[in-house]
C-alpha cells in the first residue's frame, strides 16, 4: 500500500452556501473578516479574508449554487437536520509536496474517491494545483497544492 506522500500545512479556504449572502456576509465581517474580493455580480460569491485563510460565501441562486456539483440551489440542500444534505460545500488544506500523481495513488489504494481538476484553482495563497477527495461522511475536502507564481497571485 502506498504511503502518505504529503502533509498537512493549515486550512486553505472554507466554502459555505447561503440562501441570504448579505445576512451571513455581515455575519463574518462582524466577527473580524475581511472582504477579499466581491464576485457577487458575475459568480454570486463573496470571498473573505479570514486570517491566513478564506471564507467563500455562495448564495444557492446564483451560477455557482447553482451548479450541479455544488448541489444544486433546493431548500431541501440547505436542511440543516439531514445529513444528506450539507450548507458546506467543500473545505480546503495546503499540502506540501505536492505531487499530483502521488495523491491520486495513494486515494486508490485505498479506495479513497479522487478527481484533480485540470485547471488551477484560486485558494488563500493564489491559483495552485488541487485534488478533491471525498470522506467517509461525504464532505469535499480540496488538497491545495502551491500556488503557481505565472498564474498571478489571485
Amino acid at each position: 500500500m502506498n504511503e502518505r506522500t504529503f502533509e498537512i500545512l493549515n486550512l486553505d479556504h472554507l466554502v459555505l452556501r447561503t440562501r441570504d449572502l448579505p445576512r451571513l456576509r455581515d455575519f463574518y465581517l462582524e466577527l473580524g473578516c475581511s472582504i477579499e474580493r466581491d464576485r457577487r455580480a458575475d459568480l454570486g460569491m463573496i470571498q473573505l479574508r479570514i486570517g491566513a485563510s478564506m471564507l467563500d460565501i455562495v448564495d444557492v441562486h446564483g451560477p455557482i449554487g447553482q451548479s450541479e456539483s455544488k448541489g444544486g440551489a433546493t431548500d431541501d440542500n440547505l436542511d440543516h437536520g439531514n445529513l444528506d444534505h450539507r450548507n458546506l460545500d467543500h473545505y480546503a488544506v495546503r499540502i506540501e509536496p505536492y505531487d499530483e500523481v502521488a495523491i491520486l495513488a495513494f486515494c486508490e489504494a485505498r479506495a479513497i474517491p479522487a478527481e484533480a481538476p485540470s485547471f488551477p484553482l484560486l485558494g488563500a495563497d493564489g491559483y495552485g494545483p488541487a485534488v478533491y477527495i471525498t470522506d467517509p461522511d461525504g464532505n469535499r475536502l480540496e488538497l491545495k497544492g502551491p500556488p503557481n507564481p505565472e498564474h498571478g497571485p489571485g
